[in-house]
């Protein structure tokens, strides 16, 4: 006999009955209906026993024997142990044992029908039959109406691997999932069919195969957006606040008409608040229709009431002790008298997801203020004046209490804690926790987008807070394969950079996993070569040289030969002369210190640098002593500032700038040297075309080379909608000369034009990316060019401007994508009677980025150059520029 038990089946029957009696109480027809919905539920309960058992309710039964039936793959004493009975037992039957069980069996979701019988009774002894229906497994899955790998990222979405339990809630959210992922993209008609099949096999039991039919139909668009009822806001201005849902346009081509829903309902908030920002803090909108047409097109018809227009009247503040009216009033820039303007007057409070926002929140939280509340809120309507009072609890004064850091593995504590801007015992600052995290994300150790504050036991009465760090380590190594065409050929580098190496452990043994690592430092390795050069280098960095104060240190060490090149030549063999050479040996040492003023995103920096040129039968343009040798000497120093957030890889926020000056010796002053007789013998030797007097000359003018060299680099990052971060940029450098009759030494100088390829040290040039144009082409021409083959000698002056709309693809450790799409000119010249910053060789392209922690930046750009490189006539047209592990 059964016991008083629902199947899961039976159970929603049951369910659909209350829920149409509700819907029938809802019509006004209980009195018709309630009789029968009585019947059913009564008839559904009696139903489950067969017939009356001689079962006492009063009684606690002994259970003699469980036995199960019905089920396949586990076996009787698995099955009896998740029902928590056991023979000897005592129970009630029915009772809440029997029911606590068949709950349980049910939690378990592996069973889709679940009975249980007293199949005999002996006095107090009973014997217990579970008869079972196992949950079918997934044997395999197959769709229709898509393309196969479209299936695969369902599968791996939805859990819809071979074994996988079907389960009727399993079936029912893979449904909606796969017409929720196509109603996000348009396709609002999407509909799918899920059959589940039995597997007909005599060998495996219980499995079933998965029929997936989708039908995404066509993308609706939406046609027209009527507003019924703006009379005071043109439903231009209207239908322009909707970010995400926009009718038909053949000239937008950078957002799509689609119809999302969840889009459309945001865009109803915006439409409201574009009312609230104009005063209209009554507007609403009353209903909203979406008319379907013929061409799978839609109309959205909006009616609104907009209400009368409001004004600001008194702003009282209450409860104000820290900071006085006249502060607060400054800080919330509303007063009396403005037009009411409730999304202002909210962020003004406190603006979401904007950690840096300068609001009244944030002023007192940087203060140390963690537990304060500040609400705004209308005292009183005068016609159409608004009175606020805004009411403030400022609470205790805040310090942090525990300060930790978790998830780092390999990173030492040490070198993270350096960095952290919250210490034990300090006061609450909503700000230094924001600058901590963005300082954390720019070391490149951690996973920025896994960067995340933890707040842990606020206690309000004794004004403490503990603050966590949890940090996901990713991968800082990187191995650089660079390869491209550069300079006349294919350039190529090989380079390893350990980016959280420890020189202090570089000699145990035990640290090697596989190398000495979790110190913070920087150590590099880079060789590069092409047909005409080869170039060796070697790096180290220490961010906090000495391990109390951020004071970095740098030292680099390179070598470089570098071979004459013929671009005229007709045969490989002939370009390169490998009897005419220039081999450059130096090496630099740098310090860096992070400052406290203005703020701690500026650095300080100093560099002294050596170079020493050695040239064998190296004749070429500029180098008239193609014999000799050349001593560059010089100092660096720089200011420079980073405050972007919070990806290194992606900034979204911020700025970066940076401007140096390096400055030789003024060795003009006190070498006793007749430069000013030196530029007239050399005017005469010009003249007379004596090579070799030019070269005596020449030599002596630049064995020391002195010079002084101006840089600057800014760039700045705007968070648009959509994701979109649009990237501006200014460079500009200029070389020039302490003593004209010495005059601008040929190195040190400005090669413009391509991908940026070639760092490598050369004449000490400095080569600056420009798309859509050769590498190293936009330079002015030689103007004594007829009497070599290579007429490229660099510029002393450069600027370039640049805007690049960039999008994320994705974030996550194993890759960093993102597409951008630019407009950039730029222009070099020889000195300042030529410079003009609007005369510019202009280009415009679309690239993508994928960053790889461990190999660096892989690029792709396709830039236009609309004007022609000098010396030619037309547009340079269509350049591809690949890099592999070029610096972002």
């Amino acid at each position: 006999m059964k016991l008083f038990t629902i199947t899961r089946k039976e159970n929603e029957d049951l369910e659909r009955q209350v829920n149409k009696f509700n819907n029938l109480i809802n019509q006004g027809l209980i009195l018709k209906k309630i009789t029968f919905v009585l019947f059913v539920l009564f008839t559904s309960v009696i139903a489950q026993a067969q017939r009356d058992l001689p079962l006492d309710p009063e009684i606690k039964y002994e259970i003699g024997n469980i036995t199960v039936t019905g089920t396949s793959t586990y076996n009787e004493n698995t099955v009896i142990t998740f029902t928590g009975l056991r023979v000897g037992e005592r129970i009630y039957l029915p009772g809440e044992k029997i029911s606590s069980v068949i709950k349980n069996l049910w939690k378990l979701e592996l069973f889709s029908d679940i009975n249980l019988y007293v199949t005999d009774v002996r006095g107090d002894v009973v014997d217990l039959q579970l008869d079972i229906q196992e949950v079918p497994e997934l044997n395999e899955i197959k769709f229709k109406g898509i393309k196969e790998k479209k299936g695969t990222t369902f599968v791996k979405d939805n859990g819809l691997n071979k074994g996988a339990k079907v389960t009727e809630n399993l079936v029912t959210t893979t449904k909606n999932y796969i017409e929720n992922t196509y109603k996000k993209k348009g396709y609002f008609n999407a509909k799918t069919l899920i059959n589940v099949i039995p597997k007909e096999d005599t060998v495996s039991k219980n499995k079933v195969n998965m029929l997936v039919n989708i039908d995404k139909g066509s993308r609706v668009k939406v046609d027209e957006i009527i507003f019924d009822g703006s009379d005071k806001i043109k439903s231009k201005k209207l239908r322009r606040s909707m970010k995400n849902t926009k009718k038909k346009n053949p000239l937008r081509f950078y957002k799509r008409s689609k119809y999302i829903e969840a889009d459309y309902k945001d865009d109803k908030k915006s439409i409201i608040d574009t009312y609230k920002e104009n005063g209209y803090r009554d507007a609403r909108i009353v209903s909203d229709t979406i008319i379907k047409n013929d061409d799978d097109g839609i109309t959205l018809k909006l009616t609104i009431e907009e209400g009368k227009k409001y004004y600001i009247g008194d702003i009282d503040f209450i409860g104000n002790t820290v900071f006085s009216d006249a502060q607060l009033a400054r800080q919330l820039v509303l007063k009396k008298g403005d037009t009411y303007n409730g999304v202002l007057l909210k962020e003004r409070i406190q603006k979401e997801g904007d950690p840096d926002a300068d609001d009244l929140a944030n002023l007192y939280q940087n203060n140390g203020y963690l537990f304060s509340n500040i609400n705004a809120v209308e005292t009183g309507v005068e016609n159409d004046t608004i009175n606020f009072e805004v009411r403030i609890s400022e609470g205790k004064l805040a310090y942090f209490n525990r300060v930790e850091v978790k998830g780092n593995d390999k990173t030492k504590d040490k070198v993270i804690y350096r960095e952290l801007l919250t210490r034990p015992g300090q006061q609450y600052s909503k700000q230094a926790v924001v600058s901590t995290i963005r300082q954390l994300g720019q070391l490149g150790f951690f996973d920025p987008q896994q960067l995340t504050p933890e707040f842990k036991n606020f206690d309000q009465i004794g004004g403490t807070v503990d603050l966590e760090y949890n940090v996901v380590e990713q991968g800082a190594s990187q191995i650089e394969l660079q390869g491209g065409f550069g300079g006349g050929g294919f350039v190529g580098t090989l380079g390893l950079s350990f980016n959280n190496f420890s020189i202090q452990n570089i000699f145990k043994k035990e640290a090697y996993k596989p190398l000495p690592m979790g110190d913070g430092q920087r150590f590099s390795l880079r060789a590069q070569a092409s047909q005409f050069f080869q170039t060796y280098s070697i790096s180290l960095t220490d961010p906090w040289f000495g391990g109390k104060k951020p004071v970095q240190l740098s030292v680099s060490l390179s070598h470089t030969i570098q071979f004459q090149f013929n671009n005229l030549a007709t045969s490989a063999r002939d370009r390169v002369n490998r009897d005419s050479r220039n081999i450059i040996t130096g090496g630099s040492i740098g310090l860096a210190k992070r400052l406290s003023w203005p703020d701690r995103n500026f650095t300080l920096s100093h560099a002294i640098s050596y170079q020493n040129f050695n040239l064998k039968n190296f004749n070429t343009g500029l180098f008239t002593f193609g014999n000799g040798s050349s001593v560059n000497l010089g100092y660096t120093i720089g200011l420079s500032r980073n405050n972007t957030a919070n990806n290194p890889i992606f900034p979204v926020s911020g700025s970066q700038w940076s401007i140096s000056a390096k400055l030789t010796p003024p060795y003009s002053l006190f070498n006793n040297v007749d430069y000013e007789g030196l530029a007239v013998d050399r005017e005469v030797a010009v003249e007379n075309q004596d090579s070799d007097a030019l070269a005596a000359i020449d030599q002596e003018r630049f064995n020391f080379l002195e010079f002084y060299k101006i840089k600057f680099d800014g760039k700045w990052y705007t968070s648009l909608p959509g994701k979109f971060v649009l990237q501006s940029n200014v460079e500009f450098g200029w070389l020039g000369a302490y003593n004209n009759d010495r005059g601008i030494p040929p190195f040190e100088r400005f090669f413009l034009g391509g991908d940026g390829l070639g760092g490598f040290a050369l004449d000490g040039r400095e080569i600056i990316r420009l798309r859509g144009y050769p590498n190293q082409s936009v330079t002015p021409l030689d103007r004594g060019a007829a009497t070599t083959a290579n007429n490229n000698d660099g510029a002393t002056i450069y600027n370039k401007f640049s805007l690049e709309l960039r999008y994320p693809v994705t974030f996550s450790q194993a890759a960093t994508i993102y597409t951008l799409a630019f407009i950039e000119g730029g222009a070099t010249y020889d000195n300042f009677r030529d410079y003009n910053p609007f005369q510019l060789n202009r280009s415009a392209g679309a690239g993508i980025r994928i960053f790889m922690p461990a190999f660096g930046l892989l690029g792709l750009d396709f830039g236009y150059g609309f004007d022609p490189i000098p010396g030619l006539i037309q547009p340079n047209g269509w350049e591809t520029h690949f890099i592999i592990g070029q610096q972002f």
